[in-house]
């Protein structure tokens, strides 16, 4: 461990060095030809910030420092490479991502404009446009890209490569180490003490987080188990069938999974799987229910938005929320009456600083928990125009504390997954590459760059 952090203070130490040298041999003839993205890749393993020599004046070597040291400080998988105006775009962002092999999020800043990308598992799609666009005309390159960081920090799943810290990659010179040794000596324990805090720091806002959510959850579990309680059905009864106890069955495991997952989770987005495995049993419930009365199968549908415990959804209604637009909303039953009654639905309320509030009113610290209940992009829709909806779609949303809720990808933020991983987050074809025209590099599409 000590000597990981002596390396990697002493690489940091020679950033500034390695910055001069770049701009006394500016002069040589090829020096300021663009970086072949094979190397820019293997930068940015190395380092959470890349600008390539081509375009050394549009960040000055002390400002990628101090990026990059942000960005390592709060432990996050953010990638920052400036390239100069002219590099090739064509399926840019896919292939860095592939040359790099690791889930995060990629911003790009080419000549005068800026795109980013990222893996759903750490980031969804239009949590990234919004990035984007909250960064447009921000000002220069500087500016810009340290508020993207900024945003992108509070915003972004999963921790920091390991390769950032453990000392891998190109040697440090002997010479070097010789002559600011005395420097490692005396700024690396205030260097680890900082890392230390701000992951400490961070972990406690996470099991502060966790706690909020076990509250809600541990309610869930209880309605479902009660609700197996009050349920009428024995196995060997006169007409149970094979299906009857299949669907039993697997309500009772969902029952048992969810307790086992709440118990063992350790962070805010564990949640979401536990919610997942409730809504699954509600579901076989309600099969259980049709085959028993002989009635058609239900289709399988999202939970009553009003309250997940309602069990899943029969309708879809037009409610409109206070100071909102009116949209569609998967609701039981009952909550239906009530709607095409005049009548206010039955609300799911939690515990906020400002007493007893819907859901989708106590903010981000409950984006796992109706994750569970409202994936594969659902979510967003029925909340636009809400408190939680607003945080999920805007920049400074607490991402860990669950902003995938669209699309978990199969990896953590900072895990090394090489060439396996969904090519659509980033970009796909996007029309040739053509950087910020027609839907390509950063040109509407769904990234919206604002190019």
């Amino acid at each position: 461990m000590k000597a990981a952090l002596v390396r990697t203070v002493v690489r940091l130490l020679i950033v500034p060095v390695a910055a001069v040298l770049a701009v006394l041999l500016a002069g040589a003839p090829g020096a300021h030809a663009a970086t072949d993205l094979t190397e820019v890749a293997q930068e940015l393993r190395e380092n959470p910030v890349y600008v390539d020599p081509a375009a050394s004046g549009q960040l000055a070597a002390s400002d990628a420092e101090a990026l990059a040291d942000k960005i390592k400080d709060a432990d996050k998988p953010v990638f920052v490479a400036v390239l100069p105006a002219g590099y090739p775009t064509q399926d840019l962002f896919r292939n860095l991502r592939t040359e790099t092999g690791i889930t995060g999020l990629y911003g790009i800043h080419l000549g005068d404009r800026f795109d980013a990308r990222a893996d759903s598992s750490v980031m969804s799609r239009q949590a990234v446009s919004n990035l984007v666009t909250a960064v447009q005309g921000a000002g220069d390159t500087k500016a810009q890209l340290n508020d993207f960081v900024d945003d992108a920090l509070r915003n972004v799943g999963g921790s920091a490569p390991s390769s950032w810290s453990d000392g891998s990659g190109t040697d440090v010179p002997v010479g070097g180490l010789i002559t600011i040794g005395g420097l490692v000596a005396a700024g690396g324990a205030g260097a680890y003490t900082l890392v230390r805090r701000n992951r400490r720091r961070h972990e406690e806002e996470q099991r502060a987080a966790l706690e909020k959510l076990r509250v809600v959850v541990d309610e869930d579990i209880t309605a479902f188990g009660e609700e197996l309680d009050r349920l009428d059905f024995h196995p060997g009864e006169p007409g149970a069938d094979d299906a009857m106890r299949t669907d039993y069955e697997r309500a009772l495991d969902s029952y048992e999974r969810a307790k086992s997952l709440m118990a063992a989770a350790a962070k805010p987005e564990d949640v979401r799987a536990v919610t997942e495995a409730v809504e699954d049993g509600r579901f076989s419930l309600a099969r259980l229910a049709a085959r028993r009365e002989g009635g058609a199968l239900p289709e399988r549908r999202p939970p009553c938005f009003f309250d997940p415990r309602h069990g899943p959804a029969v309708a879809d209604a037009s409610w409109t929320p206070s100071g909102g637009a009116a949209r569609e909303v998967p609701v039981c039953a009952a909550d239906e009456r009530r709607l095409a009654e005049g009548r206010d639905p039955a609300i799911r309320e939690v515990d906020t600083d400002l007493g007893r509030r819907p859901y989708w009113e106590a903010g981000p610290a409950y984006g796992p928990w109706a994750g569970g209940y409202f994936g594969g992009g659902l979510l967003p829709g029925l909340l636009v125009g809400t408190m939680l909806g607003s945080m999920m779609a805007a920049p400074a949303y607490a991402a860990d504390y669950g902003s995938g809720y669209g699309d978990f990808g199969g990896y953590e933020g900072g895990d090394v997954s090489g060439a396996d991983f969904d090519t659509g987050d980033y970009g796909g074809d996007f029309g040739g590459g053509d950087f910020g025209g027609g839907g390509g590099f950063g040109g509407g599409g769904d990234f919206g760059g604002g190019f």
